[in-house]
């Protein structure tokens, strides 16, 4: 397919996947969005916000990112923007900005092929895109926002809360919640829990629960696990995420059985037995689902 690609367009879009591809961990659209325009110069017609509320420059950078994430080099996960190791090698393979976007748009149009059996229509040149993108992007800045509500409350939430929290998914899950740390040194565990009412039945699950934004070490998670036994099972709860060599450990650890939690699975486990939750647990972190009529994609 032969294709016409505005310059300008691609550099910018170029620009964008270098300011996220020096994040390994991803960015925050919003902030890589920010950073992509602290180094370009807006028109005046970018400037403009378009009647559903964002600047054009925001629908037109996210619009066109579509193909990003169809070509397989971009990752949308709760706000965050990623870039895949498909995506690295495309920025290696072509240093030209309009080659780098049209390879992703070929892409772009292969999976629409396949989806759709015909040749969709032009993503390149849709100028401002926004009677077809409005409603996706909308939708995509809801989710984000969405996302970074949910994070502050946790991250602000009492530890005690959030161990109650804890405690209370686990019982949603079908535990049977044994014992929980009251206030003061805990050594090391905050929750033990057992599959049966009697405790009868292995493995008995020990959990810990971090509050803190920081990374858990790998050095925090050798201690915690120096507490479970062979026929135990570790759970880490903890809202700031795991280094590298904490989840390496983890999975590679062979003497007991070693599962981590992050914010994102806590808050995919909530939602998905949030059913199961009574009204106390429900009120430490009540959530609402919000449904979006389904448009066709561009």
């Amino acid at each position: 397919m032969t294709m016409q690609v505005s310059k300008r367009k691609a550099i910018r879009l170029r620009a964008l996947f270098e300011i996220l591809a020096a994040a390994p961990e991803g960015l925050k659209a919003a902030e890589a969005l920010a950073r992509l325009e602290r180094q370009s110069e807006l028109t005046p017609y970018e400037n403009e916000n378009v009647p559903s509320g964002p600047r054009r420059f925001e629908v037109e950078m996210r619009f066109n990112s579509i193909a990003f994430v169809k070509a397989g080099w971009l990752l949308k996960e709760r706000g965050i923007w990623r870039v895949t190791e498909a995506g690295k090698a495309a920025l290696a393979k072509y240093p030209q900005p309009e080659l780098f976007y049209k390879e992703a748009l070929q892409l772009y149009y292969k999976s629409r092929r396949n989806d759709q059996g015909s040749t969709p229509e032009v993503l390149a040149e849709t100028d401002g895109g926004e009677e077809q993108s409005t409603a996706q992007i909308t939708l995509e800045r809801a989710e984000e926002t969405a996302w970074d509500e949910i994070e502050i409350f946790l991250k602000t939430m009492p530890p005690y809360d959030f161990q109650a929290l804890s405690s209370h998914l686990l019982k949603a899950m079908g535990y049977h919640i044994a014992w929980i740390s009251p206030p003061g040194k805990d050594g090391g565990l905050d929750i033990i829990a057992f599959t049966d009412p009697l405790g009868v039945t292995s493995p008995r699950l020990k959990v810990q629960v971090k509050r803190l934004e920081a990374r858990v070490t790998l050095d925090t998670l050798k201690s915690f696990t120096a507490n479970i036994n062979t026929d135990e099972v570790g759970i880490f709860i903890a809202l700031g995420g795991f280094t590298k060599d904490a989840e390496n450990f983890a999975r590679a650890h062979a003497k007991v059985k070693i599962t981590l939690v992050d914010m994102e699975r806590l808050v995919d486990l909530w939602t998905e037995y949030y059913g199961r939750l009574d009204d106390t647990a429900r009120r430490l972190m009540p959530l609402k689902p919000v449904y979006f009529l389904a448009k066709t994609e561009v």
